[in-house]
């Protein structure tokens, strides 16, 4: 937007544009372009046929099925608790609820690492949650659970920040319309407040799938590294950098940036599309 001047030249309202722009696409190709055009390039020296290779091995294939399998399941998790949390977050008011809306946040401060020895000790069969959950039968630690727990508590930060500032600005008008002509609470939910929420919603879920499946810290220690069980794909990238085969390192890095950014971009398109059926024409 522009406003024109005593000399009847056009100037910006917002200032500096020019320069803020520059220095932030600046600050985005260095930080994250490069690196991901690096990767490609790296990915394409090796070949088709050589990458193909890589990607399908039986320990790659297991890999890759257990992170995308884990992360989806988590994701799911997150999904519904996510929209819980910021829900009771914004529609309610409680003695502590500051602290909880605080505590939504320590995925983001705490170390990976951290998170995945304490989620270890507590699902361990000594552990708090260990101990009630094996006389059940159930094994958490060193299985495709305990994988889906890790990833699940470093993710969950993302559906809850991505819903809850749209339901803070959601106008009740139409809550309360509907209430008047006598829907019951579940269909003014899923009919009113869902779909105005919706676009974010997915949003959400999409970028902890995302962080999901690059998750690292959390993961290898509850997870136990197993070849062809409990192994992600990050870790065998990094075993493959550990045996200097930075083709195979390659390959798997840029499979895993290749589902994410597909998973992005389809969020994306889902969210405009979303976002322009609501917008009246």
């Amino acid at each position: 937007m522009a406003v024109a001047s005593g000399g009847g030249r056009q100037r910006r309202v917002l200032p500096g544009f020019g320069l803020t722009m520059g220095l932030t696409l600046t600050y985005v190709g260095i930080v994250v372009l490069l690196p991901v055009i690096a990767l490609a390039l790296k990915g394409a020296e090796i070949g088709p046929v050589r990458f193909w290779d890589i990607v399908t091995a039986p320990r790659t294939l297991a890999a890759l099925r257990l992170t995308v399998t884990a992360a989806a399941l988590a994701t799911v998790f997150n999904a519904f608790y996510g929209l819980l949390m910021a829900w009771i977050l914004v529609r309610y008011r409680f003695p502590g609820r500051r602290l909880l809306d605080a505590m939504m946040d320590i995925p983001f401060a705490l170390p990976t690492a951290v998170a995945g020895l304490a989620l270890t000790a507590l699902f361990s069969e000594n552990g708090w949650y260990g101990q009630v959950l094996a006389p059940a039968g159930i094994s958490v630690v060193y299985t495709i659970w305990g994988v889906a727990v890790a990833m699940s508590f470093t993710s969950i930060p993302f559906v809850v920040r991505t819903v809850q500032p749209i339901l803070e600005d959601l106008d009740t008008s139409q809550e309360e319309a509907a209430r008047t002509l006598g829907a019951t609470p579940f269909q003014v939910f899923s009919k009113v407040i869902f779909p105005a929420i919706l676009p974010s919603f997915l949003v959400g879920a999409t970028i902890a799938f995302a962080r999901s499946l690059g998750e690292f810290g959390a993961v290898i220690f509850i997870a136990g590294n197993l070849p062809m069980k409990t192994e992600i794909a990050s870790l065998l990238a990094v075993i493959r950098l550990e045996e200097y085969d930075y083709n195979g390192a390659a390959a798997i890095a840029l499979t895993l940036v290749a589902i994410a950014m597909a998973l992005l971009v389809l969020s994306n398109w889902l969210q405009s599309r979303l976002t322009r059926r609501r917008v009246p024409a």
